[in-house]
């Protein structure tokens, strides 16, 4: 069975918000989406940094993120997909846990390809989502992620 909650940080994911699991990794839906589709991957140990990594951590994290970008593209009609690192405090890390953010991204998002650079932070006011709403989203990547 799996387990009821999976650490990121000093903050605890419901399984619920949990779509796909390895070994070593997990991906689950953003409380916060960016955009549509904007879920996270990171190991299971906890890591804060990308140098605090094992190699099959870090090889084991990007096969996902391949697998789970390809997916999510497809599934929400977009045409490019954001892979994204924030390695450390400086660089705009906000939870001291290693991950990985893939965004879907699609040409109505920007009036412009470089608007992108300037409307698009992490850190942007975004508001939370309900467990429930995280759950559903889930279970949608659950049934095309194996």
């Amino acid at each position: 069975m799996a387990a009821e909650y999976y650490d990121f940080g000093p903050y605890k994911i419901h399984h619920s918000s949990v779509f796909y699991t390895t070994d070593l990794s997990f991906a689950f839906v953003n409380l916060r989406p960016a955009m549509p589709g904007h879920v996270l991957i990171c190991p299971k140990r906890e890591a804060k940094r990308v140098a605090d990594l094992t190699a099959d951590e870090i090889t084991e994290l990007w096969i996902i993120a391949q697998k789970v970008g390809k997916q999510l593209e497809s599934y929400h009609k977009a045409s490019s997909l954001r892979f994204g690192i924030q390695d450390g405090p400086q660089a705009g890390q906000t939870v001291p846990h290693v991950h990985i953010h893939v965004i879907p991204c699609r040409n109505a998002d920007y009036a412009k390809n470089d608007d992108n650079y300037e409307n698009f932070a992490l850190d942007k006011e975004r508001k939370d989502r309900s467990l429930e709403e995280m759950a559903q989203e889930a279970d949608e990547y659950r049934k095309f992620v194996f």
